[in-house]
């Protein structure tokens, strides 16, 4: 079964029973695209009684096909929402686990409903309500502090090949001096204001020290992309998605990329003040670090190839990849 909006609706509702993911009594009768999905084919089955959310992994980033990229990673995503299952406080913030085909790298998850996710922030006018920022705090501080033994932390897959893809967009390809990516083409300005971080050597040193944290491993389960766009916004409150990126690592990670997506939100700095206060550290956390991960994160943002609906003009940006270097020069 490969997914896709043209798929024959009998065959698809014969795939759905088999796995049992549907009743016999039910069947397919529509299919929509829940959202822009990145990494994933990611589709909406109508069936006659509900729907469910199905996504699957292709060996090639969705939004980027040229761009190739692990399968399994659907299959860490699948681990992570299973290991999660039993745990209360955090199920409240998740979609239920339906199923999951093994062999067509196809995950079926509860269908959270109709809604957006949270990048309208990053649009002047527009910002966080406080409680929304509440629920994202909360969901990392459960999270961050969960205890797993030896052997759930060791038998937890790596997810070393997608981070590797990964690390490569986050700590290499925006400071290449020529990537092949004319940021002229997103905002004119930009490649000239790009050039001194694309040659600054010393930024390059912290990076590759941070890229190297990065690539290691820890005992905190991460959540790997937790930013507007793993967010939704839905009557029955904040949801978590997308944590195929996931794997057990440095809670500063998760936090940094957190505070970097407030920052480019224009977030107000009594809402920064919020996530470094309210956040529950876990055992052994490093602020610095967290400041460091968020400065990488917003300048491979405004110079990299994951561009986000930024309504900032081009003095905006350079005030804050100015910030963004200062943060990641920032001495532990």
């Amino acid at each position: 079964m490969q997914l896709s909006f043209e798929i024959h609706l009998p065959a698809f509702t014969n795939y759905l029973q088999e796995n049992q993911w549907i009743g016999l009594e039910d069947h397919v009768v529509a299919i929509q695209k829940p959202g822009e999905g990145n990494m994933n084919m990611v589709l909406r089955a109508i069936t006659a009684n509900g729907s469910i959310i199905l996504k699957q992994a292709n060996p090639y980033v969705q939004k980027y096909p040229s761009i190739p990229a692990p399968i399994e990673r659907v299959e860490v995503e699948y681990l992570f929402y299973q290991l999660l299952q039993q745990t209360e406080a955090l199920k409240q913030y998740l979609p239920n686990l339906i199923g999951f085909d093994a062999k067509k790298h196809i995950l079926a998850v509860q269908d959270l409903g109709e809604g957006a996710d949270f990048t309208f922030v990053y649009r002047k006018g527009h910002s966080f309500e406080d409680k929304t920022l509440i629920q994202a705090i909360a969901f990392l501080s459960i999270l961050h502090n969960l205890e797993f033994d030896a052997n759930t932390v060791r038998q937890f897959p790596s997810n070393l090949t997608l981070r590797k893809l990964n690390h490569q967009h986050l700590f290499v390809y925006p400071f290449l001096e020529d990537n092949g990516f004319n940021l002229d083409t997103i905002q004119l300005g930009l490649q000239a204001l790009s050039f001194p971080y694309k040659t600054d050597q010393l930024l390059k040193m912290k990076l590759q020290t941070l890229g190297d944290l990065y690539l290691s491993t820890g005992n905190t389960l991460l959540h790997g992309d937790y930013y507007p766009g793993s967010w939704l916004n839905r009557t029955a409150g904040f949801k978590v998605i997308d944590p195929e990126f996931c794997y057990f690592g440095n809670a500063a990670y998760d936090i940094g990329i957190f505070l970097a997506h407030l920052k480019m939100a224009q977030a107000p700095a009594a809402q920064i003040e919020l996530l470094l206060t309210r956040y529950q550290q876990p055992k052994h956390f490093d602020q610095t670090l967290a400041f460091q991960f968020a400065g990488m994160e917003i300048i491979r943002r405004l110079i990299g190839l994951a561009q986000l609906p930024l309504d900032l003009t081009l003095e905006e940006k350079a005030i804050l990849l100015e910030e963004a270097k200062s943060l990641i020069l920032l001495e532990m």
